[in-house]
């Protein structure tokens, strides 16, 4: 299982040079883990900078993924691991929802630079 977090499906969004890291998961639909906080990212940073059918139009593509909502028992994970790693709330709700799914984290968020279980890519 893989979860892509709004950082990598941002850059594969917007063509950038690191977009080429995420094809893999990406296009593995049936192994592909999307909390919805990721959704709400995403769109949110789309309809900023764009249209709202553009941003629209990137939801149905998350959509393609198992789309996980924050549970109860999600959130108190969460709530662990962001004070265990300094966290921020988004971040550590994406850990948690990869650690329940015993996913491959890609990313280019340094918050997940030196974890386990994470395919890190600095941006470029």
């Amino acid at each position: 299982m893989n979860i892509v977090d709004s950082s990598g499906w941002l850059a594969y969004f917007a063509d950038e040079p690191n977009a080429k890291h995420f094809f893999t998961p990406l296009n593995d639909s049936a192994s592909l883990v999307v909390p919805t906080v990721t959704i709400y990212e995403v769109f949110k940073v789309i309809l900023r900078e764009s249209k709202e059918n553009e941003a629209l139009q990137a939801v149905v593509a998350m959509q393609k993924g198992t789309v996980v909502d924050l549970t109860t028992t999600l959130a108190i994970a969460a709530s662990k691991l962001s004070l265990k790693h300094n966290l921020p709330m988004a971040e550590s709700i994406i850990l948690a929802t990869a650690n329940e799914f015993n996913a491959t984290l890609w990313t280019q968020d340094s918050d997940f630079k030196n974890m386990g279980g994470v395919k890190y890519f600095p941006k470029k």
